[in-house]
């Protein structure tokens, strides 16, 4: 690992310009100092970003840790040992690729190309290493489409049903709001560049109050905390409404101008009083009333919700219930107010030119399949079956859910299964072929946030540790493997990027001043939003068909939703008791497995340091619960449900609100006792809402372990 340099000898140092690549909407401006041995000797934020301010996460800052781990994959790798050994050999790159291209011919002449899936997420989220990469040679072999539907694809659907966009404030505008309730969000762990203009706003005078059942970093220096049941939060919210509207303090001239809908949502909101929505979501009446009339009469208020929300089989209509707060009280278009979810919409890529989906060489569209099945999918769902598996930019044994069903699926003696990662990872043991993957300071991309509105190109800080290649150059030699001869498949990350950038600046005016040199010689490019358009929504009009927030939704009723918001339970409930006396130690419970400050997904949770701060794979449980059940804090525990178990290490505390468990992720199960971690737990079952995840509607029950 290189030292530190000094301040009085940085000047004999390269600076690179670059972009962190991970899964985090803070996106932030990096600047990579490189020896004269052409070895990367720091990593920082840059101080002139308006955002990143000069400092990085607790994550990010030991990046080179990652970089430079002594257990990077340097060199392709053909298993020797049966599947889940870890046993490999040593191939060359050429010998590697020509198995891969050989084994998928077969595939593809005996039984199609869709029996070949790749599987992806987040592991970058760059322009060229993500998005084409998802798309372009895989849109021309004619593979499987994966719906990469694990994060927030039920509360994306939900946004752009009612309001059209995902166009969120940056965070700059924060210091602006007289109230910022925070719902299921913990900026402090997951989007940490957002916390300075929270404590900004607090020493302004603004109120912050945090909804969620866990006592997070956020909640500990919010004003409030209010903790209810998990997946009760759609009823929470149609409560807030029957205060609001019965006390008169909601904007019926702003709703009878700007809304679609609200009659019929008011007569559901009027089923919803105090009363019946504390016994659902376990919060005190007046704790209900208080809350509505300050979201209500603070303006203007700001609400902030993250993707942790809709991870429920009520998700989608969670977050439905939630987009609608800020019309009832007319905060949406002020300054300060309205909903902070993603800022995506304010600049999308030109699909066309990102995938080549509809170029002439690509067959059909085959099927899709749903990221969160993959272990259905593997085992018997698919038909015809999935005979190869490509997997980069994820760890799905890690990850994803039911991951017993996922080790289950990657034994297969018929299944081919190709990995391309800097680590070994749980995922990469299962593997057939192992290909060793690029850092983010040995690859070439352009990062569009969705945490804020600054365009970060990345630039290679240094070589390519070992004979590591990044996800686009290996897309390339597989594409020229299999004899795809089409000029966008063997573009250079470069060309790609012009060509992106060009195509969408042709159709989007925000792009027009903004070249790939310019990006180059700046490295960070703000958005050239005109200052009438930052309030998003200010001048009343929505993105939506009707140009209103359409709390009835004609395109929700023609996908099969309910047209209008609402809460009803998730499909795994909490067993309903009248005392807490009655509970019983047998009963199960709600396990939330929310992000660690450490990790992010995996990624970095093989990073020895990162592992000690993040401490040991616990579960967080209220003392009431751990009495029940004879556990005390350090004991080993078992956790399980009729998908499978784990076992972690117990922490009684109540930090978690009675008859909820949590647990942070995502532990890599090697470094888990049992060599299993929560997802063996969690279910592949699918949202209400665009068949997102579930993670979150998960009951298990407890005990202590031997």
């Amino acid at each position: 690992m290189a030292l530190k340099p000094s301040a009085n000898n940085e000047h004999n140092l390269r600076i690179v310009h670059g972009a962190c690549p991970h899964d985090c909407p803070d996106t932030c401006a990096l600047e990579t100092l490189v020896d004269e041995h052409g070895r990367a000797v720091r990593i920082r934020g840059r101080a002139d970003h308006p955002v990143t301010q000069g400092w990085l996460c607790v994550k990010v800052n030991r990046y080179l840790e990652r970089v430079y781990h002594p257990e990077r994959l340097l060199y392709p790798m053909r298993r020797v040992g049966p599947k889940g050994s870890g046993e490999f050999v040593r191939v060359s790159w050429d010998e590697a690729i020509t198995e891969i291209a050989s084994r998928w011919r077969d595939i593809v002449a005996q039984h199609g190309a869709q029996c070949i899936l790749p599987y992806s997420y987040a592991g970058t989220i760059g322009l060229v290493q993500g998005a084409v990469t998802d798309n372009r040679f895989w849109n021309r072999l004619g593979a499987s489409r994966l719906v990469r539907a694990i994060c927030g694809y039920a509360s994306e659907e939900a946004v752009l049903l009612t309001v059209g966009g995902r166009l969120a404030p940056s965070p700059q505008e924060l210091v602006y709001s007289k109230l910022i309730l925070v719902w299921g969000s913990n900026p402090a762990s997951t989007a940490p560049h957002v916390m300075p203009f929270l404590r900004q706003a607090q020493r302004n005078g603004t109120r912050v109050i945090v909804i969620d059942p866990i006592r997070t970093l956020t909640a500990r220096s919010a004003d409030q905390h209010i903790q209810p049941f998990p997946g009760s939060d759609a009823a929470l919210a149609l409560a807030m409404m029957y205060v609001i509207v019965t006390e008169g303090l909601h904007k019926p001239e702003w709703l009878a101008q700007h809304a679609l809908g609200w009659e019929q949502l008011l007569e559901r909101v009027l089923q919803f009083p105090p009363e019946c929505a504390a016994a659902i979501t376990g919060l005190a009446a007046d704790t209900i009333v208080r809350l509505a009339r300050d979201y209500a009469t603070l303006s203007p208020a700001m609400l902030r919700i993250s993707d942790g929300i809709n991870r429920h089989t009520n998700g989608g209509q969670t977050v439905r219930t939630l987009a609608c707060l800020p019309a009832v009280t007319g905060h949406y278009g002020l300054r300060g107010g309205g909903l902070m979810y993603s800022t995506s919409d304010w600049l999308k890529w030109d699909k066309e030119s990102v995938s080549h989906a509809h170029d002439a060489a690509c067959p059909p569209a085959p099927r899709s399949l749903n990221m969160n099945r993959l272990g259905a999918i593997l085992t018997g769902e698919a038909d015809p079956p999935i005979y190869s598996l490509y997997v980069y930019n994820g760890n799905p044994v890690a990850s994803s859910p039911n991951a017993s069903k996922i080790v289950e699926g990657l034994l297969r003696d018929d299944l081919f299964t190709v990995v391309h990662e800097l680590f070994e990872t749980d995922t990469a043991r299962y593997a057939d072929i192992v290909l060793p993957a690029t850092s983010q300071l040995e690859q070439l991309d352009l990062h569009k946030p969705y945490g804020h509105l600054s365009l970060q190109y990345n630039t290679p800080a240094i070589a390519p540790v070992g004979e590591a290649r990044s996800n686009w150059d290996v897309m390339r030699v597989l594409a020229a493997a299999l004899g795809f001869t089409e000029k966008w498949l063997q573009d250079d990350a470069e060309t790609v990027i012009r060509e992106v950038v060009e195509t969408t600046a042709a159709g989007n005016p925000l792009l027009r001043d903004i070249t790939l040199e310019r990006l180059q010689a700046e490295g960070t490019v703000p958005l050239p939003i005109p200052d009438e358009e930052r309030v998003p929504f200010a001048n009343g009009v929505f993105r939506t068909p009707s140009g209103k927030v359409e709390m009835y939704s004609e395109q929700a009723r023609a996908k099969g939703y309910d047209p209008l918001p609402g809460w009803v339970p998730e499909v795994e409930a909490r067993i309903e008791r009248n005392t807490s006396t009655e509970a019983d130690r047998h009963d199960p419970l709600p396990l939330l497995c929310p992000a660690a400050h450490h990790f992010i997904s995996s990624s970095l949770g093989n990073v020895e340091r990162m592992r000690a701060k993040e401490g040991v794979p616990t579960l967080r449980i209220h003392p009431v619960d751990a009495e029940v059940r004879g556990i005390r804090s350090g004991q080993l525990v078992r956790v399980g449900n009729a998908r499978g178990w784990c076992r972690l290490i117990a922490d009684v505390t109540d930090d978690v609100r009675q008859g909820v468990l949590a647990t942070t992720t995502v532990w890599w199960p090697r470094f888990s006792p049992d060599q299993r971690n929560v997802n063996w737990t969690t279910p592949d079952r699918l949202a209400d809402f665009n068949g997102g995840s579930t993670f979150y509607t998960n009951l298990v029950w407890v005990e202590a372990a031997d």
